[in-house]
């Protein structure tokens, strides 16, 4: 009678500690549920900033690969994939595309540009001009890449006018080097390279966004 006694003060033990540990699973739970909403994509979206400042490191293969294959993974509509991308690495590209541009612009009565402000590596996303929502896909492909770069250690910035100035006459030279079907426009630039500068994080206006429920 004794050892059956001690085994239900055993048992009587174990069922109170399941349930205590079940009480704290819950507290966990809630922990847990507020912790993922602070995890490493979040804090790797929070701290991308647009880099304008760049060191002259190159950037690995490896990780331009990687950053390649996080754009084709991007969502787009059925499956079409229907950007063309181009990675241009080489200097003397990218050197020509600067001083072309800061040539015009002064021309132009414009302010200084700068085309790629010294970023080791230009990456071109083009879309398909017969396809109505084939720029939401390059925009998406683009988020992949920026965001891929950032966790890499990487910055980038989103570049609009170095495209619309390589489809003009003073231009034409590089834009023919890029090799782009006819089926198919630019739409933006993303300058990749090691950030240089650390910038704070600019005022979103959130009062753009209206719930309805």
């Amino acid at each position: 009678m004794r050892s059956f006694h001690n085994l239900l003060m055993a048992v009587g033990a174990t069922i109170l500690c399941g349930c205590s540990s079940g009480t704290d699973n819950g507290s966990n739970s809630a922990t847990a549920t507020a912790d993922s909403l602070n995890n490493e994509v979040i804090e790797t979206i929070m701290a991308r900033r647009s880099i304008r400042v760049y060191k002259p490191q190159a950037v690995e293969q490896e990780k331009l690969k990687r950053l390649v294959e996080c754009g084709v993974y991007a969502p787009n509509g059925m499956a079409l994939e229907s950007w063309e991308v181009r990675v241009v690495e080489d200097p003397k590209f990218i050197a020509r595309m600067d001083s072309l541009y800061q040539d015009y612009s002064k021309k132009n009565g414009m302010p200084e540009r700068h085309a790629t402000y010294g970023a080791p590596v230009i990456m071109f996303v083009a879309y398909d001009k017969n396809y109505s929502l084939s720029q939401v896909d390059c925009g998406l492909f683009g988020g992949n890449v920026m965001l891929a770069a950032q966790s890499l250690g990487l910055g980038t910035c989103c570049l609009g006018g170095i495209c619309r100035f390589l489809t003009l006459p003073e231009a034409s030279e590089l834009y023919k080097q890029l090799e782009l079907p006819d089926t198919h426009n630019l739409l933006f630039a993303i300058a990749i390279g090691y950030p240089d500068q650390a910038p704070e994080a600019k005022p979103r206006n959130m009062n753009k966004i209206k719930w309805i429920k």
